[in-house]
């Protein structure tokens, strides 16, 4: 992919809103001047994600990811950088120069993730355009949408689409745009038998399937043949690029009104959705015919704590779902269940009424799942004793999934009133079940697997439990970060913080003139530094700071100086997730300790002059150390090797390194014990 021009880059990051694009993905809440969410990397119950409008930056605590808005598509929806970049550039109706790839050469030397997006996005606009201007696509594709009563609008909003069954018409004009066979198989568009090939979805009506950021994962494809030996849906394979356990149906459409409603709508299938999102019930989404998975209860939890399981009048399949609202339970998550009449589903019965009769409808027959499980299982178990005593039993165990513990009293207690029992009776059952679940739990899981799942645990300098306090969300990034630095490190990480903090900034610097007079005059804090560095021919030994004091110094020979900012629009994410966690770190002195009640605080900017020299002499204090251990375990384990003259030559730059070593101590103010 050609390089995006650098002054587009720049429009494209200063236009893009953080908030807004990591709004899609998380339900942001404002916590002072930031807003924070459960993180979307890691599944976790106290929100640890924080995110910075002012700074246009977030930071992941959980994970320790951070960076900026395009850092951010990098990690959630694996995207290359020219991805990302031009993914916000649609969002925001940035243009940017096309050069699309057109030869075999260039489609290969395009990373396979990117590929197979590209090879599924021109196969959505192939089944798409077929609708539209092919003659079999317009009498049978079209005019099955139109027969299920889909108006024009919807149809172009879900993308919807048909594969002419012509056997490899979309194989063919893949072919013929320069795609390579082997990623057409990998995504399942093409089948090859022999020394043939054909089209997947031949004859059928398409529905794209969509990621969160709306990118085409896979496809769901319908037959039109009544013929019982054929599938009556085939789904996309999986891919590097589609877990079907991972991905909710309409999702990216929803999103917005499950957040805004707190409210999501879960039914079976692809009609179903659309349906109730032309009727007007858009906060509705569907697990697309698999057994509804954990990673798809978390990812609407992202959105909402409310899930109501919309069913049809099949008790076997209602049946077969329990296990579905056991695992939202689980989640610590609010479920409601709603049956429509014999012979609707969701399609059929928002079809039949108005929008506010079908928002009426929902209302008033959601139920809690005890109601609704203990109606669905009496009905068929009669009055036997044994058989009621299972069902109440199979109850409590749905209860005891759900981790908090008022929510699972209250429902004990409409078990209790439901079935006529003794509460202590259910509470004893229900303390067993927990027990039982605790064991299986430990059983299957390690303390150093335990240790990284809860955000406390990642830092021991934070609470040990995930009950994550307001004040340690607003504690700078560096305290926490910092102890996962190596000691090494320490010196080069402070030095490059200053360096990308301050380094535009000017200090007065004092220095005898031809004549032997002092004199002042003034200089850059990155050309302090770097000047500093060269004098002693340091470098930075960590890979990114070295990169960066590299950059900084061709900048400066340019006479030029670099703020922050640049940093953040460079293509190299481990600069960006640097310079975003020093930001993170910054804090602001309230304006009231100064105008309410006459406090006045110094900061680190206060004191530039010393904060500065004393990064750079920490840095030259631990190299000189560094230098003289290993002159230390040389002499230890060679000295009887040695030649006196060799000896001689390491003994005294050992005694030149302790006196170095001494001076910079004065400088420092510390005491050197030997």
């Amino acid at each position: 992919m050609a390089n995006i021009p650098a002054h587009i880059v720049d429009d494209i990051i200063q236009t893009a809103r953080i908030e807004e694009v990591i709004g899609d993905f998380v339900n942001l809440k404002r916590a002072g001047s930031n807003l924070k969410g459960l993180s979307p990397f890691t599944d976790e119950k106290t929100p640890s994600f924080v995110v910075s409008p002012a700074k246009q930056i977030f930071k992941c605590f959980s994970t320790g990811k951070g960076g900026n808005v395009v850092s951010f598509l990098m990690e959630k929806e694996h995207y290359s950088y020219p991805e990302a970049l031009r993914w916000l550039a649609d969002k925001y109706g940035i243009q940017i120069p096309e050069d699309k790839p057109a030869t075999n050469e260039e489609l290969a030397a395009i990373s396979e993730r990117e590929s197979l997006h590209i090879i599924n996005e021109f196969a959505r606009d192939h089944f798409k355009d077929n609708i539209y201007t092919n003659d079999e696509g317009k009498k049978i594709g079209m005019s099955y949408f139109v027969e299920r009563g889909f108006r024009p609008d919807i149809i172009e909003k879900f993308q919807l689409g048909y594969c002419l069954n012509s056997g490899k018409g979309f194989s063919d004009a893949a072919l013929a745009k320069g795609y390579k066979m082997e990623f057409m198989e990998k995504v399942g568009l093409t089948k090859t038998k022999d020394d043939r090939y054909f089209d997947f979805f031949r004859g059928r009506v398409i529905f794209p399937i969509q990621s969160v950021s709306g990118r085409v994962l896979g496809f769901g494809g319908r037959t039109l043949i009544t013929d019982k030996k054929v599938a009556k849906y085939f789904n996309s394979p999986e891919s590097i690029i589609y877990n079907k356990s991972e991905i909710l149906y309409g999702l990216f459409h929803s999103k917005g009104d499950i957040i805004k409603y707190d409210q999501c709508f879960l039914c079976e299938g692809y009609t179903d959705v659309i349906a109730m999102y032309q009727a007007g019930v858009q906060n509705v989404v569907a697990s697309s015919g698999t057994s509804l998975t954990k990673e798809q209860i978390r990812l609407v939890k992202r959105y909402t704590k409310n899930m109501t399981i919309l069913y049809d009048g099949d008790a076997a399949g209602i049946k077969a779902s329990f296990r579905g609202i056991d695992l939202i339970l689980e989640e610590g998550m609010n479920v409601k269940v709603v049956l429509f009449p014999d012979g609707e589903d969701p399609d059929s019965y928002s079809k039949s009424v108005s929008t506010s009769e079908l928002e009426t409808y929902l209302k008033e027959h959601a139920q809690d799942f005890i109601s609704f499980k203990a109606d669905i299982l009496l009905t068929s178990e009669d009055d036997d004793p044994i058989k009621r005593a299972e069902l109440i039993r199979d109850i409590v165990h749905s209860v005891s999934l759900i981790p908090d513990q008022i929510t699972r009293n209250v429902y004990m207690q409409t078990i209790a009133q439901r079935f006529e029992m003794s509460e202590q009776v259910l509470a004893n059952e229900l303390i067993k079940l927990r027990k039982q679940k605790l064991d299986q739990d430990i059983k299957r899981t390690s303390p150093r697997s335990n240790s990284s799942s809860s955000y406390g645990s990642n830092h021991p300098d934070l609470p040990p439990d995930d009950s994550v306090p307001q004040e340690y969300l607003d504690l700078p990034t560096t305290i926490i970060e910092k102890s996962n630095i190596p000691s090494f490190d320490h010196n080069e990480y402070d030095l490059m913080r200053i360096l990308v903090q301050y380094g535009s900034l000017a200090l007065v610097q004092k220095q005898l003139n031809d004549a032997g007079e002092e004199e002042e005059f003034e200089t850059s804090i990155a050309e302090l530094v770097c000047h500093e560095l060269d004098i002693d021919e340091l470098t930075f030994e960590h890979p990114t700071y070295a990169k960066m004091h590299q950059i900084i110094a061709d900048a400066l020979a340019e006479s030029t100086l670099l703020k922050s900012s640049y940093f953040k629009r460079m293509e190299d994410q481990e600069i960006v997730k640097f310079v975003s966690e020093i930001e993170m770190n910054e804090r602001e002195v309230s304006h009231n300790w100064v105008t309410k009640y006459n406090i006045y605080t110094n900061t680190e900017k206060d004191k530039l002059q010393a904060a500065v020299m004393g990064s750079i002499y920490s840095l030259k204090h631990a190299r000189v150390e560094q230098r003289i251990r290993k002159i230390q375990q040389e002499l230890s384990s060679k000295a009887d090797e040695m030649e006196d003259e060799d000896l001689m030559i390491l003994l005294g730059e050992q005694v030149a390194l302790e006196n170095v070593k001494r001076m910079i101590a004065e400088k420092l103010g510390r005491i050197v014990l030997r």
